[in-house]
């Protein structure tokens, strides 16, 4: 009877084991086609050197920052440049710009500013909406923001129309008004690139000729700009940027305008970034900024800058 019993089994035990197999076949999961993933952090803060990044403040987050600009390292056309520079602790002791500001994260992707800047007493407000974020698999291959700035000058009258036939006082005068597309993409875990078309409109402007191609200076200019980051280590970067300004008054300029360029450190301080950058450009707020560089890199114009910033969560 048993041997009969372990023949049956023999006989009957690898069909049962082969359809529990198949059984199983037929009730395993298949796998889940979950969507790519967004990509984060392609910067680490707002601003790369003298450009705005894609990056948007965090949703009901507030970015306090101040960002400050010292005077010429050296000016090599001085009579006695190294004296000069040395008598001012190699621009240390000016600072042709400081500028507070505050920015806030009305969603993760959409953030509102104000600020206030040294540089022809500048107030400003801002809007910076990221409407597109890059997705792994090349899905979606770039994110996409735009930025939109309004500064209004509260210098005095005296010296808004000075060396000018003064018009007609009219408020408008003191206003300018900056736009960006930027385009950026993060290639992998340790280089990112942006592209930043930028239209500047000035409401008043001094006429002025350059008399090396007999163009005026214009209320509007066009410039393109390109900025990147290169990561070295966990909490060390290199950050730089440059903007091209397509401006006939500018080029060629016997009063000398260049094009701004950048390159900075960023480090990571535990939960905070902090920078240390040069740059040949006076001013901080973009309006100003491509409208009113005189100064060059090949000159030993350079400024040291920081920029130092605190967030909190409302």
């Amino acid at each position: 009877m048993i041997r009969r019993l372990l023949y049956y089994l023999a006989i009957f035990l690898p069909f049962s084991v082969l359809a529990q197999d198949d059984l199983l076949t037929l009730v395993k999961e298949e796998p889940k086609n979950d969507p790519p993933r967004s990509v984060y952090a392609t910067f680490k803060t707002t601003k790369i050197v003298n450009s705005q990044t894609i990056e948007t403040v965090k949703k009901r987050n507030l970015d306090f920052r101040v960002t400050h600009r010292f005077g010429n390292l050296y000016n090599s056309t001085s009579a006695n440049a190294l004296n000069e520079a040395a008598h001012n602790a190699f621009g240390l002791d000016n600072a042709t710009d400081i500028r507070l500001s505050f920015d806030y994260g009305i969603t993760d992707k959409l953030t509102i500013g104000i600020g206030r800047s040294k540089y022809r007493e500048m107030n400003d407000a801002s809007v910076k909406w990221r409407f597109l974020t890059q997705r792994e698999n090349n899905t979606i291959p770039v994110s996409v923001c735009i930025y939109g700035n309004m500064g209004y000058t509260s210098m005095s009258t005296n010296n808004l129309y000075a060396g000018t036939v003064r018009p007609k006082t009219n408020e408008a005068h003191r206003i300018q008004y900056a736009s960006q597309l930027l385009i950026a993409r993060k290639f992998n875990s340790w280089f990112s690139l942006q592209i930043m078309p930028t239209y500047i409109h000035r409401n008043f402007i001094k006429q002025q000729l350059n008399t090396n191609n007999g163009k005026e200076d214009m209320n509007d200019l066009f410039s393109l700009g390109i900025g990147g980051r290169i990561k070295l280590s966990k909490r060390f970067a290199v950050v730089a940027d440059y903007f091209y300004n397509f401006s006939q008054f500018q080029h060629n300029n016997p009063s000398g305008y260049y094009n701004p360029l950048g390159v900075g450190i960023e480090i990571e301080t535990g939960g905070h970034v902090f920078h240390i950058n040069y740059t040949n450009g006076a001013a901080i707020l973009e309006s100003s900024l491509l409208t009113s560089t005189q100064d060059s890199w090949t000159k030993g114009q350079i400024k040291l800058g920081f920029n130092i910033s605190r967030w909190f969560t409302l």
